[in-house]
């Protein structure tokens, strides 16, 4: 009995239960667990592989020009809004864009069907990883000399296709691509299986156990790319490489639309919005966590990590004198599984610099991993299923590692190169399109349509997204930006003018400079309305007192700015596509991400069909009446002492001010 109650106090110690909020909901053990476990889902494999790629390939000081203001112009507003909606919603994605509206259940489930997708694909090529470190422990290294044959042939093993082609002009499919080879791999099945099994010890528990994980899934691959860059940096000609990254100017790579296009792709997926785990994770923040200051903090470290991490493969590209070349491109798999591999042959002790690189690679993605497995599994837990936590991971786990099989095949290589390509390129950016769009132009709508009218409200908005549909269809087709842009700005503008003509003079005031003319209020209602609603209701519980607040620009770099980008992103996929529609397994990609699409929109033609993942007491949530230019607050616990709410609208008054000992509960605060 001694023995079975010590085994119960090792077990508590290792995987203890989650400390609870007000609320009733699980809560992280600390702020710092919640931010190393968000900043594990975003420093994953992409800091180490994929952004040293793009820097290599549009390489140069230049770089940061249009890659920072990628960050600040997307990431960081759009991390605002998951991680706000999250903790004030008290929810996964699901949840939290069921209060933003109840039609936009759709958008909610379209992060989790991305994170289910992803997770499967992203282990297999832990698995492939995990092979590489288990021949690192073998000397002489067994790629010595045969670099690609290794990769290709030990490590994927997968038959080579029998490639297809089109007609002369692109104009039909010729041939489609065969692939001959069916059989599973046994190596690559064991090792997936492996870090399933590591995925489920990691999350079964709740964020309590998660909470402890995060520390040695982080800090590890902290310590080791730190070692490896200070190694790679002290070979010979390093620096040589190194000024590559940072000593060299091209200002007219920035005429060039590819360099913008690559920065803002890589600062979407290197920070991963639009997977769902932010929202998820917020959602066990204490309820007014300061949400604004940890987007920054978590976009802020994703950005120094990939830029530090990038100095070991740029001093390892000055070892190896492998300088870029006009017209040859370096892609992500070529940084981790080829030249890398070849570096650590080089070093002296080059079993031990090819455990460590193998080692933080497999720690990197699987902090990645599980925190894309955990969004599902909120929204499993969230939404009311009569089973226990351990029992919904358990039966997760098992569903995605079959799933993860037709990968562990002899052409699953080519099977994940279709699948990841086209869920990136066009699944992931219409989620996060339509989160930022919905959430600024649904929120609150019935208030714009009492003042202004529903005509001019549907006018408006059909210049909004009609602009950017046909902005992106005129660019393509007559393969000149220039007319695409004006003719998506001249839909907006006619459209914006039309509705303001014939919208209903505002009976409630507009906000200081708004307010000077008719015409000025109409157009605010219109076009700024819903998500400057929105910021300042998130506001009373994620701003104020020493909090930071959501900044009254965020509404408007959400719809006007960071929307439009994606919009011209997610176009350059489809005509991708049409040459590559000879390829069986580029089809099952492109029509498996086209599906997350149809069940996004699904959800807003027939929310009710997404109630069941939404426990029945919390399904009318954001439905309550509101009153135009008025916070919508509702206290479902007692506001901190501590937390002084001061919340000041756009026309310089206070909408809330509270600095007394705490607030019980009360149906509605109308401001």
């Amino acid at each position: 009995m001694v023995f079975v109650q010590y085994l119960k106090k090792i077990g508590g110690w290792l995987a203890p239960p989650p400390q609870k909020s007000s609320d009733g909901r699980d809560q992280w053990p600390s702020r710092a667990a919640f931010l190393l476990a968000a900043m594990g889902g975003c420093a994953g494999q992409g800091n180490l592989l994929r952004y040293p790629s793009v820097v290599y390939n549009n390489y140069g000081a230049q770089w940061f020009i249009p890659y920072l203001l990628a960050v600040f112009v997307v990431a960081i507003p759009t991390l605002i809004l998951e991680i706000s909606v999250g903790q004030a919603y008290r929810g996964g994605t699901v949840i939290a864009f069921n209060n933003i509206h109840r039609r936009l259940k759709g958008v909610g489930m379209g992060p989790i069907l991305v994170s289910f997708i992803v997770t499967q694909y992203f282990i297999v090529n832990l698995a492939w990883i995990m092979n590489y470190f288990r021949n690192s422990f073998i000397s002489p290294l067994p790629w010595e000399g045969r670099i690609d044959e290794f990769y290709m042939g030990d490590v994927v093993n997968n038959v080579d296709p029998i490639v297809g082609s089109l007609t002369e002009g692109n104009g039909a499919v010729a041939k489609y691509t065969e692939y001959p080879g069916i059989g599973l791999l046994g190596e690559t099945v064991g090792w997936s299986a492996f870090i399933w099994f590591l995925v489920w010890v990691s999350i079964f528990r709740g964020v309590g156990l998660t909470g402890r994980v995060v520390y040695w899934t982080m800090g590890l691959p902290i310590v080791t790319t730190i070692i490896f860059v200070g190694r790679a940096c002290s070979l010979d000609n390093a620096g040589r490489g190194v000024k590559l990254f940072w000593g060299t100017w091209r200002g007219s790579q920035l005429a060039s639309g590819t360099v913008w296009q690559t920065a803002v792709g890589q600062v979407f997926f290197s920070t991963g919005i639009g997977f769902g785990y932010f929202t998820s994770y917020a959602s066990y923040n204490a309820k007014h966590s300061n949400a604004v200051m940890d987007a920054f903090l978590i976009c802020g470290s994703n950005v120094l990590f990939e830029n530090f991490a990038a100095f070991a493969v740029f001093g390892v590209v000055g070892y190896l004198n492998k300088m870029p070349q006009d017209g040859e491109r370096l892609g992500a798999f070529v940084v981790g599984f080829l030249t890398l591999p070849e570096a650590v042959l080089h070093m002296p002790g080059s079993n031990f610099w090819a455990v460590l690189l193998f080692f933080t690679l497999v720690v990197l993605g699987f902090s990645s991993a599980f925190v894309m497995l955990d969004a599902v599994v909120t929204l499993a837990v969230d939404s009311g299923l009569k089973f226990s936590r351990p029992v919904i991971v358990t039966t997760l786990t098992l569903i995605s590692f079959l799933m993860c099989l037709p990968y562990c095949t002899e052409f699953g290589f080519y099977l994940l190169d279709g699948i990841d390509r086209w869920i990136n390129n066009v699944a992931l950016i219409f989620v996060v399109w339509s989160e930022i769009t919905s959430s600024t132009v649904v929120y609150r709508w019935n208030d714009v349509v009492g003042q202004t009218g529903m005509p001019a409200f549907i006018i408006y908005n059909a210049g909004y997204f009609g602009g950017q549909i046909v902005g992106v269809a005129v660019a393509h087709g007559t393969e000149l930006p220039a007319a695409g842009a004006g003719a998506g700005f001249g839909l907006y503008i006619v459209c914006t003018i039309a509705s303001v003509l014939i919208a209903s003079n505002p009976q409630s005031e507009a906000p200081r400079f708004w307010k000077r003319n008719t015409f000025l209020s109409r157009f605010w209602y219109l076009a700024l309305y819903s998500g400057n609603q929105l910021r300042r209701d998130l506001n009373v519980i994620v701003g104020g007192g020493k909090n930071w607040s959501i900044p009254s620009f965020w509404p408007v770099l959400l719809r006007y700015a960071s929307a439009p980008i994606l919009a011209i992103i997610l176009s350059f996929a489809y005509p991708e596509f049409h040459t590559l529609r000879y390829d069986p397994l580029m089809i099952t990609g492109f029509i498996v991400s086209n599906l997350c699409l149809l069940l996004i929109l699904l959800g807003f033609i027939m929310p009710r069909y997404y109630d069941i993942f939404i426990p029945p007491h919390r399904r009318s949530e954001g439905t309550e009446p509101t009153v135009t230019n008025e916070l919508k607050l509702q206290y479902d616990d007692v506001v901190p002492a501590d937390l002084e709410l001061n919340m000041a609208d756009d026309s310089g008054e206070n909408g809330l001010s509270q600095t007394s000992s705490g607030r019980k509960k009360s149906e509605e605060v109308k401001l």
